[in-house]
């Protein structure tokens, strides 16, 4: 029993590092070509490539780890039998659940590790690529700047230099046309090219150059005749040369800022469970003290409760002032003059409709806390469902490799790839009606396991029971049946 187990698990070793190699690899150059435009032609030193694609194959393992269990217990058990050493297994006593016990118990090894890796490296791994990728999109501004080549990336400007490379650069041109009104060249021999701390701006220390300011021609104007009155094609100008200076440019046109959106909406993916948790609660309790103060001075804009709280505390809630100079009588609206009637009618439409715009800015907000406490709650299920995903491919791949009795690289991984895309459309399913909040993060995160572990179970009954899973006599007979019932009843009728 003992060289089974170890049979067993040799036979599935080999396969399932194989397999996870080739889907590590073709999730790596997916991710490349999605970033490709960012990583190339900036010089990046080879340490910081290898070091992104080592934090994004971490960030990639659970994808990966699926399809490689999937298609590894298909081609063990297709290996075994198509050479008919499953035959024999089964022929000296051992049942299929027998023969699968040491796999099983490695593959559970596998998904407990995987919650784990999940859990821990994972979120640490999304948090690192994505802060290099961040850095590489926005660090290396002077990528934008080609020599010899007017360069537009930067909104309302028009650069170019004759040469140089990294920050330091010589024969720079700048047209500013930032200002509809005026046309701003600079031109300097040399200087360099840095970023604010915050981000926000770029500048340019410029050494011995000249900056020209030409206003741009205006519409002349006309008199009542028709005739012009005074013709404003002149373009008064002006020119400053200068030593040293330094140019400041806005970046909040420059095109990588979307990088930055990025960066911020996989907060989620970077907590583990428990500190999802905490995360969970705090919000709830940041929520609730909101709307309890929105609330209070809700209620503190309403005359009644005004008068409730004076009656209460007059000397801390209310203005004292405001209370002496009400009028002492009741006042009725229809005994009002036309003037006043419009005057509070007036008013009270502008209260109106400013409560109305303060409860949708709150409903909004609501809504917004809610949304974020779903993605909370996605990301809490999707590491216990990718645990328990990772048995379930398991268990639907043994049986059908035992079915279709074929193993290697052939049939094993057609049938391994419809399934995985049926496994991937699932959970894409599921994410995206748990995203849009149409069903619950629960059922959206373990929608593809509800619909695949039945088939699972089906497949190994139909794989331990040697019958097919489809019979077709059994269907035709079912069917001839309710023909039949359908004609007598026809008939009786």
């Amino acid at each position: 029993m003992k060289r089974l187990y170890v049979f067993s698990i040799r036979s599935f070793v080999g396969p399932f590092l194989v397999t996870l190699a080739i889907s590590m690899f073709i999730l790596i150059m997916q991710f490349l070509w999605k970033y490709i435009d960012d990583l190339m032609g900036k010089g990046l030193d080879s340490l910081v490539i290898l070091e992104l694609l080592f934090y994004v194959s971490a960030s990639l393992i659970p994808l990966a780890l699926p399809l490689a269990i999937l298609l590894s217990s298909i081609m063990t058990l297709g290996n075994l039998a198509e050479n008919n050493e499953l035959t024999a297994l089964k022929g000296s006593g051992l049942s299929l659940f027998k023969i699968l016990k040491p796999l099983s118990f490695m593959v559970v090894g596998i998904a407990i590790f995987t919650f784990y890796f999940a859990n821990y490296v994972i979120p640490v791994a999304n948090l690192k690529w994505h802060s290099l990728i961040f850095d590489i999109q926005n660090t290396k501004i002077s990528a934008i700047l080609t020599p010899g080549v007017y360069s537009k990336e930067l909104d309302g400007y028009a650069i170019k230099v004759d040469k140089g490379d990294k920050n330091s650069f010589e024969g720079i041109l700048i047209h500013d046309h930032t200002n509809p009104n005026e046309i701003k060249t600079i031109r300097a021999e040399k200087g360099k090219i840095y970023k604010s701390e915050n981000g926000k701006y770029l500048f340019f220390e410029l050494n011995k150059g000249y900056v020209v300011e030409e206003l741009s021609p205006q519409a002349p104007s006309f008199t009542p005749n028709g005739k012009i009155h005074i013709n404003n094609n002149s373009r008064p100008s002006r020119r400053s040369d200068f030593e040293k200076a330094t140019y400041k440019i806005d970046l909040s046109g420059f095109s990588l800022k979307r990088s930055q959106d990025e960066l911020f909406a996989d907060k989620h993916e970077m907590l583990n469970v428990f500190q999802i948790y905490h995360e969970i609660d705090s919000v709830k309790i940041s929520g609730r003290a909101i709307v309890a103060n929105f609330l209070q001075s809700f209620k503190n804009d309403h005359p009644y409760f005004q008068a409730k709280e004076y009656k209460i505390d007059s000397i801390n809630t209310v203005n004292l002032a405001a209370i002496d100079s009400l009028p002492s009588e009741t006042i009725i609206f229809d005994k009002l003059s036309n003037f006043d009637q419009f005057q509070a009618i007036n008013s009270a439409q502008v209260k109106l409709r400013r409560k109305n715009q303060n409860l949708n800015g709150q409903k909004e907000y609501l809504l917004g806390i809610e949304r974020d406490i779903n993605e909370y709650w996605i990301e809490f299920h999707r590491k216990f469902a990718l645990t328990f995903t990772i048995i379930v491919l398991f268990f639907i791949g043994a049986p059908l490799g035992a079915i279709v009795r074929k193993g290697g690289f052939g049939a094993p991984v057609v049938i391994a790839a419809l399934l995985f895309m049926i496994y991937f459309v699932l959970i894409s399913i599921g994410d995206s009606l748990a995203s849009s909040q149409v069903v619950s993060p629960f059922i959206g995160m373990w929608f593809a396991s509800m619909i695949l572990a039945p088939v699972a179970f089906i497949l190994m009954r139909a794989a331990a029971n040697d019958s097919p899973v489809f019979n077709k006599e059994r269907w035709v007979k079912r069917m001839q049946r309710f023909n039949r019932k359908n004609e007598s009843s026809i008939h009786h009728k």
